[in-house]
């Protein structure tokens, strides 16, 4: 129980803007229980989408900030963002399970008022989709052996 909470808090993190691998936990989790392959998954699923949606709150919180000084995007960068979100629209949070830029794109998309039902189930469908394609390579290097 204690390693599915590990799993659950490194995969929280890594949806956030902090320097974390689920990846590595979930696959040595997988390893060593090979049994609970759909609990791992879900466990990490739940985390990385509810850090995801840690970031689109924090995007709706900053658009009521974007008039202050210290705002970190200048106006151009905000309206440069937005053409290239609304020019692939929502599915572009398909690609929330990327490395790099698949965080900020989950920020930018609350920023820009994404509707919360449809960010859910966009970025729900992304990252289980990496974490099944990951648990399938895992599990069939082990049936391999």
């Amino acid at each position: 129980m204690l390693a599915w909470t590990a799993l659950f808090f490194s995969a929280f993190g890594a949806a956030t803007l902090l320097p974390l691998q689920s990846e590595a936990v979930l696959v040595s989790l997988l390893l060593r229980q090979p049994q609970a392959w759909i609990t791992l998954l879900l466990v990490a699923t739940a985390g990385n989408v509810l850090g995801s949606v840690v970031n689109w709150w924090l995007g709706r919180l900053l658009d009521r900030l974007r008039h202050r000084r210290w705002f970190p995007f200048t106006p151009g960068q905000l309206q440069r963002a937005q053409q290239r979100y609304r020019r692939w629209g929502c599915w572009s949070l398909l690609l929330s399970w990327m490395p790099v830029i698949g965080d900020p794109l989950t920020l930018i998309a609350g920023l820009l008022r994404e509707p919360f039902w449809r960010f859910l189930i966009l970025v729900t469908l992304a990252k289980a989709g990496r974490y099944l394609v990951l648990a399938m390579i895992t599990l069939g290097v082990i049936t391999a052996r």
